[in-house]
């Protein structure tokens, strides 16, 4: 049995490595997934909790040894780890971080960004008045603190890469994140139920004005009437005339004229009587039924054409980026595009609305100009389940560069970096956003992009987790341990209780678009779950979609930079 016993012991060795990562990993997911009152469970974070109980039995058994196996592996699969979940997380936000900022999105990001700025404020007021400032281990364990008490674990891995910058020793910065965590998860959620009570939300009301004033996002959501011709002045105008008359998007799928069915394009002439299939935004269907005339019954399926209506995937590279109106296919093709869904959301077709790889695009028209379409689009799901590991990599690449690139500031007394976590998700946010103007696809699916992140994370919380554990005893619960806790628990609900407040009494923000808001301010998901629960609508996805990428990218930086300007 003495192999058996050396696989647990022999920190050196290949197969200890492995295995005493995969216990970490596989038992703290395992806990993870435990909820607390059926409600909240910690998720994938239960790893650092586990890497810190095995990182710290192995130092209490085996005190010769500084950790459970070698630093250097260590130091490696956290920073690879770290690297490779903030570019996933990039590639995620990219696409909508710039978009994030129109259609209403600047108020929410600001009410955001407010709550990441007294998070910090409150941060270091708490230090100044409770802690040694003297003591070169507080405020890198104050930061761990911040980050847990946000639950943002790129934070965490941003400011401990930092801190490997500085002079200062930066293991012990989990274990403040790891006390913080758990109060965070349930401060969020209870600040803002506390909001609901403090402002006398009527959660009945809100849902009716909600649905009242967004009509399931009118905006984009598309919608199909059938018009008759019954406007005289728009007898002898092309369709493309009558569009811009109204001002208003909208496509014209099909026309019966008598017994004839037409599929139009720019160029075609409306007569009276015209039976029109109108496709539009649910906000615009009143204005067009005024302009052109009343809602009719027609059955299009009776039609003798072979018009036929398709969903085509979009998996050619070379379309990726370009909008409706620069492919032109009712022009060159007599074909619509009537929607687009798009991770599941659909969007109305508008001539400037930008495709991107993974899109499934509505199209209506002739067989044979929807198979050439088909053909112009790709369509080929094989193409899409291909991952794009030269674009990841080179991404890797220029985001180390950029994170190594000095940076001098003023006030610094050295230049700073953006390091192994600031520059990949820059990186990253870049190419998800506009990368299709250099001919880079970094398309991966959901699913994809949601395994590499996890496994980026759990290593990296594995490998923090069991450095952190050899000190966890002197630290936390010989230190200062139910003081990072409770003010922790301070720096969660100030801040969301103030900017709540504001964006109540002050904004009339929607509660629940506020509390999705709260959640992406605070990168929670669980506190998400809960948001959607309560509303039985998608108002709190559209607050947390609306501000997370802009949050994340802010927790990240602000993290380095609290290391950087303190600790240096």
């Amino acid at each position: 049995m003495e192999w058996f016993y050396n696989l647990f012991t022999d920190t050196t060795s290949v197969a200890h490595i492995v295995i005493l990562f995969a216990l970490v990993i596989s038992t703290g997911v395992w806990l993870g997934k435990i909820k607390i009152g059926g409600v909240i469970s910690l998720g994938v974070t239960f790893v650092l909790f586990m890497g810190i109980i095995v990182g710290h039995i192995y130092k209490t058994l085996m005190p010769q040894t500084q950790y459970a196996c070698p630093e250097e592996i260590l130091d490696f699969l956290q920073n690879f780890g770290l690297m490779f979940f903030v570019y996933c997380v990039g590639l995620q936000v990219g696409p909508s971080f710039f978009e994030s900022f129109k259609k209403g999105g600047l108020k929410l990001n600001m009410l955001a960004v407010g709550i990441v700025a007294l998070n910090i404020a409150v941060m270091l007021t708490l230090y100044y008045l409770f802690f040694d400032t003297k003591n070169p281990v507080n405020l890198p364990m104050m930061v761990g603190v911040l980050c847990g008490a946000v639950t943002n674990t790129p934070g965490l891995g941003a400011a401990n890469e930092a801190l490997s910058q500085t002079a200062s020793s930066g293991a012990q910065i989990a274990n403040g994140y790891a006390c913080a965590y758990p109060l965070g998860v349930l401060g969020i959620i209870g600040a803002t139920i506390a909001i609901r009570y403090i402002c006398r939300i009527n959660t009945k009301k809100e849902n009716e004005m909600y649905q009242l004033e967004n009509g399931d996002n009118a905006h984009t959501k598309p919608h199909s009437m059938s018009l008759i011709v019954t406007n005289h002045a728009l007898v002898g105008k092309t369709m493309e005339t009558v569009r811009n008359f109204l001002g208003r998007n909208m496509v014209c799928t099909t026309i019966l004229r008598g017994s004839e069915f037409i599929v139009p394009n720019g160029e075609t002439v409306l007569e009276e009587g015209d039976k029109l299939n109108i496709v539009c935004t649910e906000e615009d269907a009143a204005a067009i039924e005024a302009f052109i005339g009343h809602e009719i019954e027609v059955d299009w399926q009776t039609k003798d054409e072979p018009v036929i209506s398709r969903s085509i995937v979009v998996t050619r590279p070379e379309v990726n980026g370009k909008t409706l109106g620069q492919l032109n296919f009712g022009t060159l093709y007599s074909v619509n595009v009537t929607r687009i869904t798009r991770s599941g959301i659909e969007l109305f077709g508008a001539s400037h609305l930008r495709l991107q790889m993974g899109d499934r695009v509505k199209v209506v028209g002739p067989a044979d100009s929807v198979r050439h379409v088909a053909d112009r689009l790709g369509n080929s799901l094989k193409r899409l389940d291909h991952p794009n590991v030269d674009a990841m990599f080179l991404g890797l690449l220029l985001g180390i560069i950029l994170g190594s690139l000095p940076i001098a500031l003023p006030g610094m007394p050295a230049p700073v970096r953006l390091g192994l976590a600031g520059g990949p998700l820059i990186i990253a946010i870049l190419i998800g956003a506009v990368g299709y103007k250099a001919h880079i696809v970094a398309y991966t699916t959901t699913s994809a992009n949601l395994f590499m992140r996890e496994v980026g994370l759990v290593l990296f919380l594995a490998a923090v987790g069991i450095k952190s554990g050899a000190g966890f005893w002197q630290t936390v619960v010989a230190g200062d341990g139910v003081k990072y806790v409770w003010t922790g628990f301070l720096i969660t609900v100030i801040p969301i209780l103030i900017i709540g407040i504001i964006a109540r009494l002050k904004y009339k923000v929607n509660y629940f678009i506020l509390a999705g808001v709260i959640a992406g301010a605070t990168t929670d998901p669980p506190a998400l779950a809960f948001a959607n629960n309560a509303a039985g609508n998608d108002a709190p996805a559209i607050g947390y979609s609306t501000v997370y990428p802009l949050t994340m990218f802010l927790r990240i930086i602000t993290a380095q930079m609290l290391i950087l300007f303190f600790c240096s």
